[in-house]
């Protein structure tokens, strides 16, 4: 599916002319409402590397070569070293004890479709309720995301 024309644009893909964005004003009815979703995941309460590990584990696990190439930026400059950006792809990488939780809520979504006791008990102990829903909705967003983009055929920028 191709991009909407830049010509055909609002002032939101102006100032964000990515093919995600361009792609999904297609559908003017849903297109304002997954900006405020989306924005809100983005802008949530997670700490900004928490949230990217996520999405890039995530991107990794659906092979998402277009999340994987819009959020590696965004995870450097959340903190995350060249090294570990490519070892999101290495499941047996050593981590933290606080990366890994965010990796195995990405890993035990992605398998299972839901969390293990262990990971849920670790990520009470780590968040708070609005943050562990928080997580739970950004890596299930961003699973469901992979698939439109795929389906949709968007190219990377």
């Amino acid at each position: 599916m191709q991009p909407l024309p830049p010509e055909e644009w609002d002032a939101f893909t102006k100032a964000n002319p990515y093919h995600v964005f361009a792609t999904l004003a297609r559908h003017p009815g849903l297109y304002p409402a997954y900006r405020r979703f989306e924005g809100a995941l983005l802008d949530g309460a997670l700490p900004a590397r928490d949230r990217e590990l996520a999405i890039l584990r995530t991107a990794y696990h659906c092979g998402s070569a277009y999340e994987w190439a819009q959020h590696t930026m965004p995870a450097r400059a959340a903190g995350l070293t060249d090294q570990e950006v490519e070892s999101v792809r290495q499941p047996h990488a050593l981590w933290s004890v606080e990366d890994q939780l965010v990796l195995q809520v990405a890993d035990d979504l992605h398998y299972a479709g839901d969390l293990t006791d262990a990971t849920w008990a670790a990520l009470c102990d780590r968040y708070d309720e609005v943050s562990r829903i928080e997580l739970v909705l950004l890596v299930a967003h961003h699973s469901m995301l992979a698939l439109v983009l795929r389906t949709l055929r968007v190219q990377i920028e």
